[in-house]
């Protein structure tokens, strides 16, 4: 018999997975399934194990944090930003696009200040036309938004289609911030259809 405070403590507190708990105690797999099951203890769905797995430190960023006016403006424009220019479509990830480097960066500042995000953890995909420089648009994200260039995927580039007057709105590219996960992609969705402040 294995022992249910045991089990609990290795299984939902510590978040080990049902085979190294099967190492802690010497025993079969599904020796440490049957007993889970036997003492009631419900087991992680294969997105949450594969969730636990990817983070192992628990989740890498917090409940929405709302102190002040300033921070509750914040939380509206952030949410109206993704709203406007998130890619809602993106089970996986909270992630906007756009070319003006100010409303970029007011959505990293919202991912950072309410949620408690690690910025290092943030990754970015750039696209931009052939008749740009790919090393001058890279450079100016990478100053402007003061992260590094290894937080960016491969450059996308688009031929280009003589867009005229509106190269000056796209001179450097259009930028998608991405924050890869899904448990945050969901909280941010689920504060759209209900947009008060967090308590």
């Amino acid at each position: 018999m294995l022992d249910k405070g045991k089990l609990e403590n290795l299984y939902q507190k510590e978040k080990l997975s049902s085979k190294e708990i099967a190492k802690e105690f010497r025993c079969s797999v599904s020796k440490v399934n049957y007993w889970l099951e036997k003492h009631g203890i419900q087991k992680r769905s294969i997105s949450e194990a594969i969730y636990v797995k990817n983070n192992p430190n628990g989740d890498p960023f917090s409940k929405p944090v709302v102190k002040s006016k300033e921070d509750a403006f914040l939380y509206g424009l952030g949410l109206g930003l993704y709203w406007g220019e998130g890619t809602k479509s993106s089970k996986h990830a909270v992630r906007l696009g756009n070319t003006d480097p100010e409303l970029i960066k007011s959505f990293m500042h919202f991912l950072k200040k309410i949620y408690n995000i690690d910025e290092r953890k943030l990754q970015f995909g750039l696209q931009i036309f052939s008749d740009m420089k790919k090393s001058d648009a890279l450079k100016f994200w990478v100053e402007y938004l003061d992260v590094s260039p290894d937080q960016f995927y491969k450059v996308i580039i688009t031929p280009s289609r003589g867009l005229g007057s509106y190269n000056k709105k796209i001179q450097h590219g259009v930028l998608t911030v991405h924050f890869n996960n899904i448990k945050l992609r969901d909280i941010v969705c689920e504060a759209l259809s209900d947009p008060s402040l967090p308590e």
